[in-house]
């Protein structure tokens, strides 16, 4: 079993909900993050998603948009995120990583040599935002042949017919985006969403894990309550621009807000 299935149920086992946040590897500079990667899971993380730089990061807003940007400009690659997992590996063999992108970076490296690079240092799934299900079939099992799990993204608009493809895809967990609109949006409809999980659940035993819009506890748990867990990456990568000044700072604050989103989540009824 996976780190990420494994994490699952036990988070399932202990009536938990799922704390992942997102960070975009390399911001503002790459030797910070592995820091932020230990003190996320000292916060409470249950899983990472680490962005991997890009130049053209579609379906991102403008705060992980700026994000990639300073990271690009201290030259960060995709073989440099990996390191950055093989380094998080050597003290926590735990928590799973998971890297999330675009697909021209992988392209460049070559699916084959990618997947066994990840495997080697320790990389648990892959969510590649353009890459869709009826195209991702070599890639997905060459990840699949290492121990590593495909997750794919649903979202508002997605049919159910096209959300049993996805999910018959998928052997990680889902990542249901909770608004139309790019990361860091302010719309956020709960009852929608969870009109929409109830749907998929229908459909599939995955764990459903709603991103876009949680900003606080108050939106962990609101979403939490409705979803296996929540993914939070605006709200923690905005603290980086926001304190630029004092980089000794960024880590703390990133702490604390997903602390609190920690503890609002656990305060839900088991």
């Amino acid at each position: 079993m996976s780190r990420i299935k494994t994490t699952f149920a036990n988070l399932k086992q202990q009536g938990r909900k799922a704390l992942i946040p997102f960070i975009t590897a390399g911001d503002p500079k790459p030797d910070a993050t592995l820091g932020y990667m230990h003190a996320l899971v000292e916060a409470g993380a249950d899983i990472i998603e680490l962005g991997v730089p890009f130049s053209d990061p579609m379906a991102d807003g403008p705060v992980i948009q700026k994000a990639c940007e300073r990271a690009l400009l201290h030259g960060t690659r995709l073989v440099d995120v990996l390191g950055m997992v093989a380094e998080f590996r050597k003290t926590n063999d735990t928590t799973p990583v998971v890297l999330m992108g675009y697909l021209n970076p992988i392209e460049v490296l070559g699916y084959a040599t990618f997947v066994d690079a990840a495997a080697k240092v320790g990389l648990d799934g892959v969510l590649v935002v353009d890459l869709p299900p009826e195209e991702a079939v070599e890639f997905s099992a060459l990840l699949t042949a290492q121990q590593m799990d495909s997750i794919f993204l649903l979202a508002p608009t997605t049919t159910l017919e096209r959300a049993k493809k996805i999910c018959a895809a998928t052997t990680g967990y889902l990542y249901y985006v909770s608004i139309k609109g790019v990361t860091g949006s302010a719309t956020l409809d709960v009852d929608a969403v969870a009109e929409r999980l109830n749907e998929f659940a229908g459909i599939t035993e995955l764990p459903i894990a709603v991103g876009f819009g949680i900003r606080d506890g108050a939106t962990a748990a609101a979403l939490g309550a409705v979803s296996d867990g929540v993914i939070v990456g605006s709200a923690l990568v905005s603290k980086v621009a926001e304190l630029a000044d004092t980089p000794e700072k960024i880590a703390p604050a990133m702490a604390k807000i997903l602390s609190e989103m920690r503890q609002a989540l656990d305060q839900l009824p088991k």
